[in-house]
């Protein structure tokens, strides 16, 4: 960068049409247009040499929306993109970049480089033209991938009504500006101050053009710290100005002293960077607008369509925390990583995260769709999985079991977090197999099956010890096998379902039980972890159920008792699908003095379930005044509507249970919706003597203040969240794990309550128009899973923030058979170690065959990450984002990771170029 003296303003013009996959139309209704404007936009490039280029909104998958629709034009499209005619990437998707995992925003990333690569072009731009806020280890991140300047269009600025920019003051004084990680890495940015259509429908008359350029010259002037001024020429779903070159001659004869160029941003930023001064302002981490007031900010969209972010949550676990590291461990005994079956997962649940479609924003048709993709991801994601782990309990010596006699069930739990492990697995073996092609009569088949005596059972360890399981016989059930080589083989069995705490589980790896049914389950020796019908506690916490349901708990280690926890309220919203409002003097309606029906519903050596039963009554809708604002397009911050007195049930069931080394209380809670225009939280009082809190957002424990900068005016303040928030004092802390549930705010109360939004129900879209969305008040049953884990004066020293990371991953089992294999019973692929890190990916590389592992540190000391490898590799490099291999290690297996860094490495296994 430079200070080169330019006397001359240049205004650069980019073409672009900023292109929501599906937003107030449905997909195909966009796609309809989508497939007209490119047809246009060959057609233009081709015939008109001066219009020079156009910038494909950074996502690769429009050119698969348009390919799908027109493949005979692929030759066309790919001419014009190698010219530099057409800029594309470097995503695969415009996310939303904070309701999706740190994981899911590396392989956006990696997927649009690779499509990119085909067409041998790619536009390395940090490009987020609309996300509802930024990362703030997107610097980081860019870095990785040789991406040095960021475009953005909020974050540190108000927006409102139809994407209008407000006139208060935002953080830097120009729209050029340096843009910081917590890690120090630090990139450009540039701020779309005027947004992302300053520049759209140029007139070609001087009489209109004067007009136009009179403004938008001199507004883009105000925020620009050098002579170059940028101009976007289009917006959302933005036909391509044909006349364009037309419209800049017309300029250039009535602005002489300014330069007009039909620009693209290689252009603009290499022309920008000669020129920027030395007192850009430097902002650091995340761009949330949270100097401004408040009502712009969008971040509701956290809790619009919940059950939308709870799919997605599952499917991303799914993908990143089963399929991925059991395949690539499996990949280890000779496996075939499954690259191309990974990548379709994926992509198909990349489909989802465009920031339209995410964050719950878009007309009903939008978010039906989006069900169906949810559940394709999911389908080839648990297939993967399974596979995965069938083909490594194949092989590993499951022979100690063989002295326990045929009776004996082996199979095979699997621990994929990077932390030890132990909790409750629940896995179905078949005690009884037969098969139709075995030719016994139908009916002699199954009465074989369905008298087969079941008694009960105990599970085995390898190293002899027996623990107490729950057995639930299923009965007759039919199955089937699909065979490699063959035709499918049906069968009846006899099915059981087992249920038993798994103790110290390896991390990254797994560890062999059998199950011997017909035998005295085992006590082991354990008390009841019930203390009464109100009450239980195990080694770390004791908790009883107060009479309004309420849950009082003490962490034993440090004392601290938290009382009032999980009480549950019910306030209105007439607001809309991205942002919350509450009704002008409403006071939120708790279950504080509600009575409730108390329960235990299960009590085992290992785990203990109690039920709490509120029959709570809520108002039923919004009065009519809000139908009425919606029509009539009254801004939501300015309706006046309450609710009605009239009254409907909510029913709310939840189920607390505490695990025998449990260290936080996991919470289930279900109840059917019947109300409108209404939100449902569950309050924890914390307590806690801090003004800060933490976060686990993308690749950090982000540190944000209880209280709201002087600007806000919002009376919420409310956050994303992905698998957890937390608050700590001197003393004590309390951390809330989460499950698919977004949005949390840190009530300014004088508790320091945390409150975690379980349901938000509106019934239009907002934004720009009258777009009714019925289905968004979501109607209909509900369940929402959240764990209470109290703990010492910090999450990481002692182990809350593991915990809260291990809530959300599932265990995975597998029934195998006794025999010898190559791979221990209890065995880690990956030994590694260090406090302060957190484990963030195991997967292995298309490009090179390697095992990528990704940590991050949450915490702002350098780090020791000792890696040792649990299988034969020829190499340790250093990687990046984008899997590359870096610098060797060369033998060391100890290596220094700097304050909130991302860390990868590649492992090349024996045998891998």
């Amino acid at each position: 960068m430079g200070n080169n003296k330019v006397d001359k303003k240049i205004a650069h013009i980019i073409s672009h049409s900023h292109w929501d996959r599906e937003w107030y139309l449905p997909f195909e209704k966009h796609r309809y247009y989508l497939v007209k404007l490119m047809d246009r936009l060959l057609d233009i490039l081709e015939q008109d040499p001066t219009y020079s280029s156009f910038h494909l909104d950074g996502q690769t998958i429009i050119l698969e929306d348009y390919l799908q629709v027109r493949p005979e034009k692929k030759d066309r499209l790919a001419k014009l993109i190698l010219e530099g005619r057409i800029h594309i990437g470097p995503w695969y998707i415009l996310q939303d970049e904070f309701l999706t995992s740190s994981e899911a925003n590396i392989r956006n990333l990696l997927t649009g480089h690779r499509d990119a690569k085909e067409y041998g072009a790619l536009s390395k731009l940090g490009y987020f033209p609309d996300s509802f806020g930024n990362m703030g280890q997107a610097p980081q991140i860019m870095r990785q991938a040789d991406i040095d300047t960021a475009v953005f269009g909020r974050g540190v600025k108000p927006t409102g009504f139809n994407n209008m920019v407000g006139e208060q003051d935002y953080e830097s004084p120009y729209s050029e500006l340096h843009w910081e990680s917590p890690d120090g890495s630090r990139m450009l940015g540039i701020l779309f101050a005027n947004w992302y259509s300053n520049g759209n429908e140029i007139p070609t008359d001087q009489e209109s053009a004067r007009v136009f350029w009179d403004e938008k010259l001199a507004g883009a002037e105000r925020y620009a710290s050098t002579p170059h001024l940028l101009f976007m020429n289009g917006c959302d779903h933005q036909p391509i100005q044909t006349d364009l070159p037309m419209a800049l001659q017309t300029a250039r004869e009535l602005y002489p002293d300014t330069e007009f160029v039909h620009s693209d941003f290689e252009t603009y930023l290499e022309a920008l960077k000669m020129t920027v001064p030395d007192d850009l302002q430097t902002i650091s981490g995340e761009l949330r607008s949270q100097r401004t007031d408040g009502w712009g900010t969008l971040v509701n969209t956290a809790s619009a369509r919940v059950y939308i972010k709870q799919m997605n949550e599952q499917c991303q676990t799914l993908l990143e925390k089963g399929a991925e590291p059991l395949a690539a461990y499996a990949s280890l005994l000779g496996f075939d990583y499954p690259h191309h079956q990974l990548l379709h997962a994926w992509k198909t649940l990349m489909q989802n995260h465009p920031h339209d479609s995410i964050c719950g924003c878009s007309v009903d048709e939008v978010h039906r769709e989006m069900i169906t993709r949810f559940e394709k991801s999911r389908q080839v994601a648990e297939m993967v999985a399974d596979e995965s782990a069938a083909f490594i309990a194949e092989r590993i010596d499951t022979s100690v079991f063989a002295a326990v006699g045929n009776g004996a069930m082996p199979l095979v739990v699997f621990n994929t977090t990077g932390w030890a492990r132990s909790g409750v697995v629940t896995v179905d073996l078949d005690v009884c197999r037969i098969y139709f092609r075995e030719g016994i009569p139908f009916d002699e088949m199954k009465e074989k099956v369905k008298s087969m005596p079941i008694e009960g059972g105990t599970i085995l360890d390898g190293e002899g010890g027996q623990t107490a399981c729950k057995v639930t016989d299923l009965g007759l059930r039919f199955g089937y096998d699909l065979p490699d080589d063959r035709f499918r083989q049906p069968y009846f069995a006899r099915t059981l379902r087992i249920e038993f705490e798994a103790a110290d589980v390896p991390a990254n790896g797994h560890k062999a039980y059998a199950f011997l049914p017909s035998q005295i389950s085992a006590a082991d020796g354990d008390r009841s972890l019930l203390v009464d019908e109100r009450s239980m506690e195990n080694g770390h916490i004791r908790v009883r159920v107060e009479a309004n349901g309420s849950l009082t708990l003490t962490e034993k280690k440090s004392g601290k008792t938290f009382r009032g926890l999980c009480m549950y309220e019910d306030t209105g919203d007439i607001g809309n699908e991205y942002m919350y409002k509450q009704p002008n003097g409403e006071l939120p309606l708790t279950t504080e003095h509600v009575k409730a029906e108390v329960s235990v519903l299960s009590d085992t050596p290992y785990e203990v379930s109690i039920e709490i039963v509120h029959d709570w009554e809520i108002p039923a809708e919004a009065e009519p005044l809000l139908a009425q604002e919606r029509e009539e397009l009254v801004w939501f911050t300015g309706r006046l509507s309450g609710r009605v007195s009239r009254t409907v049930p909510l029913r709310i069931r939840t189920v607390v249970s505490l695990e025998k080394h449990g260290k936080g209380l996991k919470v289930r809670t279900e109840f059917v919706n019947s109300a409108k225009d209404h939100r449902v939280r569950v309050l924890f009082p914390t307590d806690l003597n801090t003004d800060v809190h933490y976060a686990d957002s993308i690749f950090e424990a982000v540190k944000r203040d209880n209280e709201p900068a002087s600007e806000w005016s919002n009376p919420s303040y409310c956050h994303h969240q992905q698998a957890f928030v937390s608050l700590h004092d001197e003393e004590a802390g309390l951390t809330i794990a989460n499950r698919g549930l977004n949005e949390y705010e840190v009530l300014r109360d004088s508790r320091n309550t945390i409150a975690v939004t379980l349901l938000r129900s509106v019934g239009e879209l907002g934004d720009w128009g009258v777009f009714p969305t019925p289905e968004a008040q979501c109607i209909g049953p509900h369940t929402a899973e959240f764990m209470i884990i109290p703990h010492g004066a910090g999450g990481i020293q002692t182990e809350g923030y593991f915990a809260a990371y291990q809530f959300q991953t599932p265990w995975f089992a597998k029934p195998t058979g006794i025999h010898n294999g190559t791979v221990p019973p209890h065995h880690s692929w990956i030994v590694w170690d260090a406090p302060e890190l957190a484990l963030s990916a195991v997967k292995v590389s298309e490009d090179t065959g390697d095992v990528i592992v990704r940590w991050f540190n949450w915490t702002d000391r350098e780090s020791m990450l000792s890696v040792t490898p649990v299988f034969p590799h020829e190499r340790i490099s250093f990687s990046d984002v984008l899997e590359r291999r870096r610098e060797t290690l060369d033998g060391i297996n100890c290596h220094s990771v700097g304050p909130h860094q991302i860390i990868t490495l590649s492992i090349s296994p024996i045998g891998i170029n």
